[in-house]
């Protein structure tokens, strides 16, 4: 069955079994749902056959992206993702096969960079920043620290020329160091930066054969403890923003400002918790069960197994539809009606359990944060965006914002600079027919 729709499938050969023990992670306790798994934790050769020939028949483009995932995704040992590149060889047609891989770092060695080198393999680094910042939750099952690995694997993987990028989980002790953080992974090399704030529930009623932090669909507020809180990961956002608008755009990628500025410009976000709808980017578990999304993994969310229903059909079916369109659908008039919806769209449905300042629920938890980031970076993201529809380099703001932040008043508008005069971005035109023409 040819896909009206492409989709991206988050695969996790070795399920949820990881070699470090962090307290937040909210796929450890997935295990639950597979009790099986002390005995047979590892993706089958018979699972790992359909499942890329379905990935590869499923996409309608010449692109078939392959994401490795866990828990730890190392753990499966090379030669099974030397099995992996046999066998997309084997079955790409005329279509290009890409691959990233997502990893604590603990176990890469020469071997292993020596293999992502050759296969082009890109590379997704977990850290959550300095020694400190990372060592508090990011522990060996034994409790000890892992920062150091992590960062000699960086290290490695640089030498080799390996493309990397670094993924942090904001917590609510990092979070409160956003400079520190950004800083740390500049100095490491990362040039790609990821930022997932964690939040997370507790069940209040957990019982002993179901996992225990909240699902989805339950209406408790009972945060886990090193959720973070709204305003605090709004404030995280906008001291990097901050940074970043004046030293490194164009040479450091966050993802999140890259997602706010495509929507400035009218753009796909580019990121499914900022995207108008979301869906079809599924999990895919060892055994072959495929879940519509990696933070949806949960029984009723299950949409099948690739040995009985191929990836195709299920991507198409009535249900992976409605669940992204539900995203858009769902959202309460508070979200609607306000000035960001463009560029947020609710957030992740996930986090909509929440009321909004007005009383409605479904609302998302991180919306006063969301907020504050949006206002923060609006005058920035407009310029910027006024920068690329010109055809100019997005960077030219950074003389724009120095000068800005030079002016003892610190205003930006004509108040300061006058509509008649010069444009402080340097174009040479005048400020109401330049950065100040709106």
């Amino acid at each position: 069955m040819q896909s009206q729709y492409g989709c991206h499938v988050m695969a996790k050969p070795s399920g949820s079994i990881c070699n470090i023990d962090c307290e937040y992670c909210f796929y450890l306790e997935k295990d639950k749902l597979y009790p099986e798994r002390n005995a047979h934790w590892k993706m089958s050769d018979e699972t790992l056959v359909q499942y890329i020939k379905q990935q590869i028949d499923a996409q309608p483009g010449n692109q078939v992206d392959f994401a490795w995932q866990g828990g730890e995704p190392t753990l499966l040992g090379l030669d099974f993702y030397r099995r992996v590149v046999e066998l997309c060889e084997e079955f790409k047609q005329a279509k290009t096969i890409t691959h990233s891989f997502q990893t604590n770092g603990l176990l890469i060695d020469e071997e292993w960079c020596h293999f992502f080198k050759q296969n082009n393999f890109l590379i997704g680094l977990s850290i959550d920043g300095p020694k400190e910042a990372h060592d508090y939750y990011r522990v060996t099952r034994s409790k000890k620290p892992t920062h150091e690995k992590v960062v000699a694997a960086a290290k490695l993987l640089k030498s080799y020329g390996i493309k990397f990028n670094t993924l942090t989980v904001v917590n609510d002790k990092n979070v409160k160091q956003p400079k520190q953080v950004y800083q740390f992974l500049k100095e490491l090399g990362s040039t790609h930066l990821q930022f997932i704030p964690i939040v997370e529930r507790l069940d209040n009623q957990p019982l002993s054969d179901r996992i225990t932090l909240a699902g989805p669909d339950q209406d408790h507020e009972v945060m886990a403890p090193w959720s973070v809180k709204p305003k605090e990961y709004g404030q995280f956002l906008t001291d990097i923003f901050d940074q970043w608008v004046e030293q490194d755009v164009g040479t450091i990628f966050v993802q999140t400002f890259d997602s706010t500025l495509a929507s400035w410009l009218g753009q796909p976000a580019g990121v499914c918790l900022f995207a108008k709808e979301c869906g079809h980017s599924f999990a895919l578990e060892a055994n072959g069960d495929l879940y519509q999304c990696d933070h949806y993994v949960y029984p009723e969310y299950k949409l099948g197994n690739i040995h009985i229903q191929d990836i195709s059909s299920m991507n198409n079916s009535a249900r992976a539809i409605k669940f992204g369109k539900d995203k858009s659908t769902n959202l309460n008039s508070d979200c609607k009606q306000c000035r960001y919806k463009f560029a947020c769209f609710g957030g992740c449905p996930k986090h909509r359990f929440s009321h909004s300042p007005n009383g409605l629920p479904h609302h998302n938890y991180l919306c006063s944060g969301y907020h504050h980031y949006f206002t923060h970076t609006e005058s920035a993201m407009k310029i910027m965006a006024f920068l690329v529809n010109q055809q100019r380099p997005a960077s030219e703001i950074m003389t724009f914002m120095r000068q800005k932040n030079q002016r003892s008043e610190g205003d930006i508008t004509s108040k300061s600079i006058g509509r008649n005069s010069p444009c402080s971005c340097g174009s040479g035109r005048k400020s109401k027919k330049c950065c100040h023409s709106n």
